[in-house]
């Protein structure tokens, strides 16, 4: 069942009110694709709060006085099904690394160090029951 900022579970009720928007939102799409509650809560909580930490001033303060999300809201799938199988990929690009699922269109999730984005990606994986392709700045293949 989604959730609104009026009835959601416990575990927002002491998150922040960007961060709680942010994590409703996030696990509405993640219920939408068939993730269950014991799945999508520890998800979208993890996410809101990556995408706070990196979000710019004016995409918080658009989540913070933006419309409340409602259960009645539509919620578009935003995992491409074909990709759930698909390894996840950690690789250094414009200073930057890299988390993306291989075959995807778009970046997860962009850090400063391979630590983070490794620990990242292993979130990811497990969620999706796959593994981690890690390179090293060069573009080699590690094992």
């Amino acid at each position: 069942m989604p959730w609104s900022m009026e009835d959601h579970p416990s575990a927002y009720k002491n998150l922040d009110r960007t961060i709680k928007k942010k994590a409703i939102e996030i696990a509405n799409g993640l219920l939408a694709n068939g993730y269950e509650d014991d799945e999508a809560i520890p998800i979208s909580i993890s996410q809101a709060k990556e995408w706070a930490a990196n979000a710019s001033k004016e995409e918080q303060q658009a989540v913070k006085y933006g419309k409340k999300p409602r259960k009645q809201d539509s919620h578009e799938q935003q995992t491409n099904p074909d990709l759930l199988d698909n390894d996840v990929l950690v690789y250094f690009e414009e200073e930057k690394w890299l988390v993306k699922t291989k075959d995807a269109k778009q970046v997860a999730a962009t850090f400063n160090t391979k630590e983070e984005a490794l620990k990242r990606a292993k979130e990811i994986a497990d969620n999706k029951g796959t593994s981690v392709i890690q390179y090293t700045k060069d573009g080699k293949k590690q094992n």
